[in-house]
């Protein structure tokens, strides 16, 4: 036998051992759960006063977090890993990091970059808006 012919028939067992094997399964997992379907059922119903107030209550609480401002800092210099570090301690969580060389590679080790920019500019907004970091390697120029 060759190896495709090996390979084939190899492939042919595993695929009919997985198909068997699902069908003997008789644990609950295979079936319906029924709290799911009464919760949903829940929901259909009309809100009530209360359920309405609550609502109200938890949408101005997102509005209130959304719209907290802090300073951003001047991370232009920095290696990746402290500027990440400094934008998160000042409140930013949204970071986004790009290679500024235009190759689009990846940064695996953070700490073998080098930020050439960020936007937005150093100054105050939002916290929930998106920084983006541009770094090169180290050794390389912005």
């Amino acid at each position: 036998m060759n190896i495709r012919t090996i390979a084939a028939a190899l492939a042919a067992a595993a695929l009919l051992t997985l198909t068997a094997c699902e069908g003997t399964d008789t644990t609950s997992s295979n079936k319906p759960d029924t709290a799911t379907q009464d919760t949903s059922d829940q929901t259909k119903q009309e809100p009530t006063p209360t359920d309405t107030e609550e609502t109200d209550t938890d949408t101005s609480d997102a509005d209130a977090g959304a719209a907290e401002s802090a300073e951003l800092p001047n991370v232009v210099g920095q290696d990746l890993q402290a500027a990440q570090d400094a934008a998160q301690a000042a409140g930013f969580y949204v970071l986004n990091d790009q290679d500024a060389s235009g190759q689009k590679r990846l940064q695996v080790f953070d700490r073998n970059w080098t930020v050439c920019s960020q936007e937005p500019e150093a100054g105050t907004h939002p916290t929930d808006t998106k920084v983006t970091l541009f770094a090169v390697k180290d050794g390389e120029s912005c």
